[in-house]
């Protein structure tokens, strides 16, 4: 058993040691401040953001001075947020005069005339083609 705990003594001094150089040989860094170098502003074109490609679209629509439906659009999924008219006796704070409402999550939309639609615009684009005039008469 002594051999073991010296051989441990003997390793962890040669490890500490180790480290010691190790410690020793990084530099310090200068107490000068860093160089600057100045740009020339008359080159420089103004900042502008990049547009996001998922910023969410809002249409808020108001009457009176009070908003009375938000949609809001983000990729693929949009929602519509609507006011309550609370009714006329009650405050704001009460139980039955809650301006809140649940958002209304679009979900899908079905065009049904799809078919119509588009048989009334190819017709609308046949009878728009302009008519040749007829030929000149020989003399």
């Amino acid at each position: 058993m002594l051999r073991t705990s010296s051989l441990c003594k003997t390793l962890a001094l040669c490890l500490l040691a180790h480290a010691n150089l190790a410690g020793a040989q990084q530099t310090k860094p200068s107490d000068a401040p860093p160089k600057l170098e100045r740009l020339d502003e008359s080159n420089m074109a103004p900042a502008t953001p990049a547009p996001r490609a998922n910023e969410p679209k809002i249409t808020e629509k108001r009457a009176g001075g009070r908003t009375t439906e938000v949609k809001v659009k983000t990729g693929k999924s949009s929602y519509t947020m609507k006011g309550n008219n609370p009714a006329g006796g009650s405050s704001t704070g009460d139980a039955t005069g809650s301006t809140l409402r649940a958002p209304q999550w679009t979900v899908g939309e079905f065009d049904l005339n799809k078919k119509k639609k588009a048989a009334s615009e190819a017709a609308a684009n046949t009878e728009a083609a302009p008519v040749p005039p007829p030929p000149a008469p020989a003399k």
